[in-house]
């Protein structure tokens, strides 16, 4: 039997589905190879996957600080110095399958990027709503404009996934990707980790406050992309990008599918595109829309039908295990030839082992690894025995 429990299931659910969509992108086509057009897991995951991860793990680190009453004191201190040691571990894990991936990877390791958004999470985990989202809102603006401000003044790409040696060797370039340049710039991706860190700060066991969140979610969605389509076909900023780029216009609509490899430098009208990872305002705004919409939508129907959820609740609540089997299994690269029936091998063994495994033992097996040694911190600096917020 499952352990009682105060967590919200909606929140391990909408991390499972997270899960879900990280295994899609890698694994399956992006592309219809008879039509040439982005495939249905490209529409439905690409970008907004990794940014539900990145809104989910704010969600839960106001919880785990006090949730609606943020800690303070020696408390919120002992908070932080947790928070610098999951940072840590969680980078390093990221770092060591890095060594694993080969130069040109079959995906792209978020967690070296998670352990920085931590890290400059912390300054804001004593803040309140209001704060925390008028920040991750100048975050989704000004991190833009810095990414294509620096890009021609920043040190080049050091790899798709940064290994020990390239911290060791490149820190400067290491550091500027893992900011600014990389998969998952953790600058513009402070965005989704301080909405998150706001609704955590607020009452999620409210009708009213999971309701406001599709409503706000499907609506910025809905606006970002809108925005994005009038700016460039109404208000002539599609020409502006075959002026500058000197694309064709295949071209250029393909990038306008799949991103650019960076985003160009030629003209501000770049940031006027909605594209999946491009990072832009309203790529993120579009991207924070949807993680919303999930969210509020998991929070309203896990009250009701949480058993039902338990396949992606159990995976959510080991994700960081289940993640990086995941990449340790992509490293051996045998999935190219069949993606359909590997993904569905993937998914298969994620969902069996996390219910059995949270059905018998609780938390995944690094999450445990994770969580004694933050807990350990914490009696450190607090000087004796102490208990974390629960959800």
């Amino acid at each position: 039997m499952l352990r009682p429990t105060r967590r919200l299931v909606g929140i391990d659910a909408a991390r499972g589905l997270a899960l879900i969509g990280l295994m899609a992108i890698h694994l399956l086509p992006a592309w219809n190879e008879e039509s040439g057009e982005a495939s249905w897991s490209w529409r439905l995951f690409s970008g907004d996957s990794a940014a539900l991860f990145a809104l989910l793990a704010g969600v839960g680190l106001a919880l785990t600080s006090g949730g609606r009453h943020p800690h303070e004191g020696r408390t919120m201190t002992a908070d932080r110095i947790g928070l610098v040691v999951r940072a840590v571990l969680i980078a390093i894990v990221g770092l060591w399958i890095g060594t694993l991936m080969s130069e040109d990877p079959p995906a792209y390791n978020i967690l070296i990027y998670y352990g920085v958004f931590f890290l400059l999470a912390i300054p804001f985990l004593h803040a309140g709503p209001k704060f925390l989202f008028i920040s991750a809102a100048i975050f989704g603006v000004v991190a833009p404009l810095l990414m294509q401000g620096l890009q021609d003044v920043l040190p080049e790409f050091v790899s798709y996934n940064p290994t020990f040696t390239d911290l060791l060797t490149q820190p400067g370039a290491t550091a500027s990707q893992l900011l600014l340049t990389g998969s998952y710039p953790a600058l513009p991706y402070m965005t989704y980790l301080l909405v998150g860190l706001g609704l955590g700060r607020l009452d999620l066991r409210k009708t009213e406050v999971q309701a406001r969140l599709v409503v706000v979610g499907v609506g910025l969605a809905i606006f970002a992309r809108a925005a994005s389509y009038v700016l460039l076909y109404a208000f002539g900023g599609y020409q502006q990008l075959l002026d500058a780029s000197s694309m064709g216009e295949h071209e250029l609509d393909d990038v306008l599918v799949w991103g650019p490899d960076a985003l160009p430098t030629d003209t501000a009208w770049w940031l006027a595109i909605a594209t999946p990872h491009t990072n832009t305002p309203l790529a993120i705004a579009a991207s924070l829309g949807v993680g919303l919409a999930v969210l509020g939508v998991f929070l309203l129907i896990g009250p009701k039908i949480g058993k039902w959820l338990l396949p992606l609740s159990a995976m959510g609540v080991m994700t960081l295990t289940l993640y990086t089997a995941h990449l340790v299994a992509l490293s051996f690269e045998i999935h190219y030839e069949l993606p359909y029936l590997w993904f569905m091998v993937h998914l298969a063994v994620a969902t069996l082992f996390a219910v059995a495994w949270h059905r018998g033992l609780g938390q995944g097996p690094l999450e445990k690894v994770v969580s004694t040694s933050v807990k350990g911190t914490r009696r450190l600096v607090l000087g004796g025995p102490r208990k974390n917020g629960h959800r």
